[in-house]
């Protein structure tokens, strides 16, 4: 083995290692790994960008997505967690600096789509600002609609869970609900679908229907954490079955989580809501 693979399997060793901490939910250890690290590409500052974006420090996170995106500016998915940094950072955020960085987070989901219009992920948060965001801010519903339609070819089930979406907030319930059942139609072993119809139905105040689709997806996918959490969710917005959603919130608290369930921090505040 020559000089050079030598050097280069020494520095992704530590990568490597610092990968699977972030996977286990590890953050503070993966930080541990990276930050002393001489050599930083893309794919380093990206990985330091996402363990402080998981631990809720969004600036530090922002400035790690910012020179991976500057090492990279071709990858899609920096500019997807730049614009997720920025976002929240809006969100945390006093009134005079929000708005500044809302825009920052639009024009960073803009890029990430512009870069590969294939990317759902950034399809689904570009979506989402749209959605939410006001027009002075790059927001607007016809802006959403146009992105939705745009899925349509990619996913029809995401495709259809926008349309509910743009449905809910124009307050069209039964359209919404058509779209929902459309999706879960579509993707039938998809849980996630199955929950996003067993939400609404909550909201609506429909919970016998929700419980008997919170009973589906959790036969679907068995100890599935985000179908835990969100059952416990919902009956905490609904305030009803306080206990359930706390012994469900202390299950899922138990399991062994991944980047890809909601933060542990979301449910341990739920959790303190019902006495927990």
């Amino acid at each position: 083995m020559g000089l050079a693979a030598v050097c280069a399997l020494a520095a992704a060793e530590p990568f490597e290692r610092a990968l699977g901490l972030y996977q286990r939910t590890d953050y503070d250890a993966a930080l541990k790994i990276l930050l002393p690290l001489a050599s930083m590409d893309g794919a380093r500052w990206e990985l330091i960008g996402k363990n402080y974006f998981m631990k809720g420090d969004f600036k530090p996170a922002s400035e790690a997505f910012e020179k991976a995106v500057a090492a990279d500016p071709n990858r899609s998915d920096c500019h997807l967690w730049l614009g997720r940094a920025y976002g929240r950072r809006a969100e945390t955020s006093s009134f005079v600096t929000a708005p500044g960085l809302a825009s920052k987070a639009r024009r960073s989901f803009e890029k990430a789509v512009e870069i590969d219009p294939h990317n759902r992920e950034a399809m689904s948060d570009l979506f989402e600002y749209y959605v939410q965001a006001p027009g002075f801010l790059g927001g607007g519903m016809d802006k959403a609609g146009a992105l939705a339609r745009k899925m349509r070819q990619l996913d029809p089930a995401e495709y259809h869970s926008l349309e509910a979406s743009l449905a809910e907030k124009r307050k069209e319930w039964g359209t919404a609900e058509q779209q929902l059942r459309r999706a879960v139609d579509l993707a039938p072993q998809q849980a996630g679908r199955i929950v996003d119809l067993a939400r609404f139905l909550a909201r609506q105040g429909r919970h016998q229907e929700s419980e008997t689709w919170f009973q589906r997806a959790a036969q679907l996918a068995p100890g599935s954490p985000r179908v835990i959490f969100e059952r416990a969710r919902a009956y905490i917005q609904a305030q009803r079955n306080q206990s359930e959603a706390r012994a469900l919130l202390q299950q899922y608290l138990a399991l062994p989580l991944s980047p890809d369930d909601p933060p542990r921090e979301e449910a341990e505040k739920l959790l303190k809501q019902v006495g927990g």
